[in-house]
């Protein structure tokens, strides 16, 4: 019988906050300097292309093939060369993110706020299949938010995900045994259900987040009393939608993008963009959204298996159902 155990005590840990099984046996991390690669363009000044995809979070993932730093990292490193570059007078930032963590998302919003505050340069978003949640708090801080014909945007709100393993241990016959110093110590305990007391405690955690996003979206995007109480419903909008709501500026591709951004940043139609990445990618276009392809730096041993895994219990700026594409 304790052998049958086993795959189910595995299943437990691996649900359980930080016990995501990691294989990291030579681990090599993606330190490389960002360079700079011109996308388009040979005239005077520059638009810098940086890329946000992804599940947004400050903790950095060792991949399938490589390691790859957080979105946070990534992306300040990225705003850094952007900023010490006189000639680059803009930024297009490319959001492909169902959203992520609460902290990650708002550092992110932070990181682009202080860019703006300190040069004066110009941002514009482009939004790609998903900026919503996470993805669209980070848009916030533009001067322009433009979003593709398909995209799906919105999303406002916070979801509170934890993994709930009672009735499964009552079928196994497993139970955790918990001493702790005060009453609330361990709510939100996988291993019982949560009481009333604690959801009404989740609840005004998931309040207090909420309101700092709908406060964030009523500074910058100046919504009528109609339109903010739709947004409320943190439903997700696609970009005709949004922009009749107000939380976007503009339809349309990267291209036009592109054009806001020099409009903005008084430049020239034939200026350059151009993107940091760690290595040369031949043939590169404004759709490469990889920073590293030199196939000798891949490593297969690697790997974190963290991916297969429920998201680790916490709050999150974040579209669920973003999740799964």
């Amino acid at each position: 019988m304790k052998f049958r155990l086993i795959p189910v005590l595995m299943m437990i840990l691996m649900t359980l906050p930080a016990c995501a099984p990691k294989i990291k046996i030579f681990a090599s991390p993606a330190t490389d300097p960002l360079k700079e690669f011109v996308v388009e363009g040979e005239g005077a000044g520059k638009i810098a292309l940086i890329h946000l995809r992804g599940f947004l979070s400050s903790q950095p993932k060792q991949g399938m093939l490589a390691a790859k730093p957080s979105q946070v990292q990534e992306l300040v490193s990225a705003l850094k060369l952007a900023e010490m570059d006189d000639e680059v007078k803009g930024v297009v930032l490319a959001i492909d993110s169902p959203g992520g963590t609460t902290t990650g998302s708002d550092v992110l919003y932070h990181e682009i706020m202080g860019f703006k505050t300190r040069t004066g340069k110009k941002v514009v978003v482009a939004m790609f299949d998903v900026a919503a949640s996470g993805g669209y708090y980070a848009a916030l801080p533009a001067d322009w938010i433009m979003a593709h014909p398909t995209t799906i945007t919105g999303s406002v709100g916070v979801v509170f995900m934890r993994p709930k393993l009672v009735g499964l241990m009552d079928k196994v016959g497993v139970d955790v045994e918990i001493s702790k110093s005060g009453r609330d110590k361990d709510m939100g305990s996988p291993f019982r259900p949560t009481t009333q007391e604690e959801a009404a405690l989740f609840q005004a955690i998931i309040d207090d987040f909420a309101a700092r996003f709908h406060m964030l979206v009523a500074k910058h995007r100046k919504l009528s009393d109609a339109d903010m109480k739709t947004v409320k419903t943190a439903r997700v909008f696609t970009a005709n939608q949004a922009k009749k709501i107000g939380l976007i500026d503009e339809v349309g591709y990267i291209q036009d993008a592109f054009a806001k951004a020099r409009s903005l940043s008084g430049l020239p139609a034939d200026c350059q963009v151009v993107s940091y990445r760690r290595d040369t990618y031949p043939n590169d276009n404004p759709y490469n959204t990889l920073d590293s392809v030199d196939p000798a730096r891949m490593n297969l041993l690697g790997v974190d298996a963290s991916f297969i895994m429920p998201p680790k219990a916490g709050f999150y700026y974040v579209w669920p159902q973003g999740l799964t594409q």
